[in-house]
């Protein structure tokens, strides 16, 4: 991982002096990704910009980590000398804090002016492009053409000795095949899991509209965000649905983001749209769809479909696949549970050992729901006990999904769990999709 600047709690930096500090302090940013440093040089909490507004990466050093806790748009600058003071000493405690400001405020971690001109011009330039261009290529997955290839023709083989000890699907799945749920995890992380989801798939797929509904990891609640523009890849270019679109644009303008500059950033469909490339050639036609946590569904005894936009969203989505649905394949891109330290619990987590094994059981409890295409049951199955603990984040999607293909039932192909790190894993799974009278 590369470290563009860290931030010196010394006061031998070469530059002009940082500006005054203002009296307000602005706030830290509450949507960086912010982690232990992984330089063993360079200890303390390394901060980063998942929307990609800023392609700065910081380190802040140990000894002023405390100081973040002052950045909440409230407390006066006074305040973070004095603590600054306490850390390094009062000789340089007014540079540092200046510099410190100066230094995340550069780099867009702060809400000021500085960020907000940098997610303006970001969406402008997003709403502007022509195209959505492979923003994880060279880092989620090989960015050379070649050796994608390679490796997606691995992972599928893997994927097929996956289900080498699966019965035999029963024939209506084979018959009227509905979808696919795959993960939306690294490839690398979740290569078996992606392979059984994407292996043996019918050649006739080709012809229709891929639905891709994934997580939204950085959108709104209860909002679907679309885009018109052609994914590129190493693979190719993808085409958008633009007709299927822009009737659920009109059918639910109070649920949908236009252009949502997620799109830019988001990895749940990226991955799922190089698979289908790989399989059914480069101009696969695709309706991508992110759905954002739905807020209203979270009570007990509530659905999704509480929230207006939401219902309105279902809704015409499930009317166009009513009508068009031997036209459309819909693709799921989600993960389920995320454990451990990296997420906020005190624990470690190891895949499938000690409370992993709960998770697993708890997890397929959730997915037996969808063998019965029961939507219902799967929500309350989600908040019966909250999801505070589980954190999935592929509900919106597989729940969006279920209401629109009532007719569904899903066949659990593979689930397995990834140590994203030494202390945090993610869960996922492999689910197919068909049709039932």
């Amino acid at each position: 991982m590369s470290h563009d600047r860290h931030t010196h709690d010394d006061a031998d930096a070469v530059g002009p002096p940082a500006p005054a500090l203002p009296t307000t302090l602005p706030r830290l940013r509450r949507d960086l990704d912010v982690m232990s440093s992984p330089v063993e040089d360079q200890p303390g909490l390394l901060i980063r910009d998942p929307y990609q507004y800023s392609g700065e990466t910081l380190i802040i050093p140990t000894a002023l980590v405390p100081l973040l806790r002052l950045l909440d748009g409230v407390r006066t600058s006074s305040e973070l000398v004095r603590a600054t003071a306490h850390a390094v000493g009062d000789h340089d405690a007014d540079e540092v804090a200046r510099g410190m400001i100066a230094t995340l405020s550069e780099a867009g971690f702060l809400d000021d002016a500085a960020f907000a001109d940098l997610r303006r011009r970001a969406h402008a330039t997003f709403a502007d492009a022509k195209t959505r261009a492979a923003a994880h290529a060279g880092s989620g997955y090989p960015g050379e053409h070649k050796q994608l290839h390679a490796m997606l023709t691995r992972y599928l083989d893997d994927g097929r000795r996956a289900l080498l000890s699966l019965p035999r699907p029963p024939r209506r799945e084979q018959q009227r095949l509905l979808g696919l749920a795959a993960p939306h995890v690294s490839p690398a992380g979740g290569s078996e899991t992606y392979g059984a989801a994407y292996h043996g798939l019918p050649d006739s797929l080709a012809d229709k509209t891929f639905v891709l509904l994934g997580t939204s990891h950085y959108g709104e609640p209860d909002r679907f965000g679309l885009t018109h523009k052609p994914f590129i890849t190493p693979l190719g270019t993808a085409v958008p649905d633009t007709d299927m679109l822009t009737a659920l644009a009109e059918g639910a303008p109070k649920a949908i983001v236009r252009e949502d500059y997620c799109h830019a950033v988001e990895h749940s469909l990226e991955f799922q749209v190089i698979f289908l490339q790989h399989l059914f050639g480069p101009e696969i036609r695709i309706a991508p769809i992110l759905c954002g946590p739905f807020s209203d569904g979270a009570g007990p005894g509530k659905t999704p479909e509480a929230h207006e936009g939401v219902a309105a969203f279902i809704d015409t989505l499930g009317n166009w696949a009513a009508r068009e649905g031997d036209k459309l394949f819909f693709v799921a891109g989600v993960d389920m549970a995320h454990i451990g330290r990296r997420y906020g619990d005190a624990h470690r987590a190891q895949v499938h050992r000690g409370a992993m094994q709960e998770v697993a059981t708890r997890d397929q409890a959730r997915l037996a729901c969808l063998q019965e295409g029961d939507a219902g049951a799967f929500w309350t199955a989600i908040h019966e006990q909250g999801d505070d603990d589980l954190r999935w984040c592929g509900s919106a999607p597989l729940y969006t999904l279920a209401r629109a293909l009532p007719q569904a039932r899903s066949r659990l192909l593979r689930y397995d769990q990834w140590n994203i790190d030494e202390d945090s894993v993610v869960s996922f799974a492999a689910l197919r999709f068909a049709g039932v009278d």
